[in-house]
């Protein structure tokens, strides 16, 4: 998975849009340069655009660990994160979000941008 990424200083978020194929080794690696961004940009509120996705792989047991992933590599359990997904992915991320919200983690999918930057800036 490729991505690209941007700060929206009138709302305060970091902004990821990616593309390609969505698998546990780039995207573990998205979120080490995402937890290093939003320290940079001293904010705690990100969108992760994944709108434009191919395909995702992974499984149930690399997703369940992720939030222990997460908070290994410094994520703060604070942060506030929306996931834009389409919705064939609904499945795959919402688990995702059960197991990150289970371990503290504020974060939630929409199908839309525009729901989940309203649910972030709230």
């Amino acid at each position: 998975m490729e991505w690209t990424i941007s700060f929206l200083s009138d709302q305060q978020l970091v902004v990821i849009q990616t593309h390609g194929v969505a698998d546990e080794t780039s995207s573990l690696e998205m979120a080490k340069i995402i937890a290093k961004t939003m320290a940079e940009y001293k904010v705690m509120r990100c969108l992760i655009d994944h709108s434009a996705i191919d395909s995702v792989s992974g499984n149930v047991i690399e997703i369940y660990y992720r939030p222990k992933e997460l908070t290994e590599i410094g994520v703060p359990s604070r942060v506030k994160i929306a996931e834009v997904v389409p919705p064939a992915h609904n499945e795959h991320f919402g688990f995702l979000e059960t197991v990150c919200r289970n371990r503290g983690f504020d974060f939630s999918t929409f199908n839309d941008r525009e729901s989940a930057i309203q649910w972030l800036t709230k």
